[in-house]
């Protein structure tokens, strides 16, 4: 069995395990003590942590991979622009998307606004526009390294992979240093994912048990919309781009792209599944590596897709149950807002909250409203976790097919890359 049916198997076991929990031992001490937050929040917190120790290593070192594998500074340059351009793209037609069919479907329309409103709600803060792009450049790389920022990361490592071709020979020894602990780095990614479907179980377990299906029943129409449209956008929009811009089989990328989708819908962090998005990308659709190292990282950060979708309905929903009228402005403004608000966003669970504050600031809505949705935002934030990792990979396959750096002879194999389950060495103390 391969290690995909096993994540999936396990993941609607700890659906009905959460939800089981959720609906009948809710009061239950025990069970919420020492298994809701005993086990699986313990096994859940343990496989995240496993996912984001890998971020930073494989990132630096796939990216310096990625650009002096590159060589042309010139062809870095014109892959960024692709990248950035197809990422742009991809956000403004997924908000558009949603604010059209939220417009035709209306949800909020006849909401009891007196029994959905919390009694408290903190409003989070969002930083100006004009420090996140002064904080794209690291103050200080260590630090930048130890916190985890991608995009301060991804700048110098790209600056310090172009320094080393810069210098010629005298950079070879460290690039290929590297490339050995590159592959070392995927190889523990290897061994990480066969630790993947207990993971899942505890996440989705503790979700459930905690959140619980039942949840959605007051926000059915918000949250109906939402789920529709990044299924729309997903299988719809971004299959159309692929095939398009690609050249590529819609239907054999989505095959291909179930266990980093799995991924990032169990760990709502785009961030905590690169290393899963990086090997789909490389060893299951053969994009190269100089081009997928430089292409995931960056998407995973500015990528917001999913995030643009919830963002879009967000704003007619609560429009619709203050009774305000935004008009054709308004929109547009919601649409520039949320497609400038994704570049430099954290891609971490419940960033998206910070993101519709200020969009809710800029065209006039209470930012009050955002507690009518915080409710059902942690089961969305998983949805749209997935379509944000589709869209990495999707404008991956399109930049990696324009610059010839895809093997289709890899991406037209259904068994490349497959994951059986990782069998750690054994040592026998009897043999030499």
């Amino acid at each position: 069995m391969n290690i995909t049916t096993k994540i999936l198997i396990w993941m609607a076991a700890g659906l009905v395990t959460g939800s089981l929990i959720n609906y009948f031992a809710t009061d239950n001490s025990i069970i919420q003590v020492y298994f809701v937050d005993g086990l699986f929040h313990v096994a859940g917190a343990v496989f995240i942590n496993l996912l984001k120790m890998l971020v930073v290593p494989l990132v630096t070192f796939s990216l310096i991979c990625g650009v002096c594998g590159i060589g042309d500074i010139n062809k870095l340059g014109r892959v960024g622009i692709k990248a950035f351009t197809l990422f742009l793209l991809s956000t403004s037609l997924a908000i558009s998307l949603a604010i059209l069919v939220a417009k035709n479907v209306a949800p909020g329309k006849n909401f009891n606004l007196a029994e959905g409103l919390p009694d408290t709600f903190t409003v989070p803060e969002a930083p100006p526009i004009t420090q996140v792009f002064i904080n794209l450049v690291p103050s200080n790389p260590v630090t930048a390294l130890a916190e985890g920022n991608m995009l301060q990361i991804i700048f110098f490592t790209i600056l310090f992979a172009i320094s080393l071709l810069m210098i010629g020979e005298r950079g070879r020894p460290l690039i290929q240093t590297a490339e050995r602990i590159n592959d070392v780095m995927m190889q523990v990614v290897n061994v990480v994912m066969s630790f993947a479907p207990y993971g899942v179980f505890a996440l989705m377990a503790k979700t459930f048990a905690q959140q619980g299906i039942g949840l959605i029943m007051p926000m059915i129409g918000y949250f109906g919309v939402v789920v529709g449209v990044l299924v729309c956008h997903a299988t719809g929009t971004l299959m159309l781009l692929l095939k398009f811009l690609g050249k590529i089989s819609p239907t054999k990328f989505l095959r291909k792209m179930r266990t980093a989708q799995i991924f990032a819908f169990s760990t709502a962090s785009s961030n905590a599944t690169i290393p899963v998005t990086l090997r789909t990308v490389e060893k299951r659709m053969g994009v190269d590596n100089s081009t997928a190292a430089f292409i995931v990282p960056f998407g995973a950060t500015i990528n917001m897709d999913g995030t643009a979708i919830m963002q879009g309905v967000a704003t007619v929903f609560i429009a619709n149950v203050y009774g305000i009228e935004i008009g054709i402005v308004g929109y547009l403004t919601v649409i520039g807002m949320s497609v400038l608000a994704s570049i430099g966003t954290a891609g971490v669970p419940g960033v998206g909250l910070i993101m519709l504050a200020m969009v809710f600031n800029q065209v006039g809505l209470p930012v009050e409203g955002i507690a009518l949705i915080m409710g059902v935002d942690r089961l969305l934030d998983m949805i749209r976790t997935a379509v944000n990792v589709t869209g990495d990979a999707v404008v991956t396959m399109i930049v990696a097919h324009s610059e010839n750096s895809l093997s289709m002879i890899v991406f037209n194999d259904p068994s490349a890359g497959m994951l059986e389950t990782v069998h750690l060495p054994h040592h026998d103390p009897g043999k030499k």
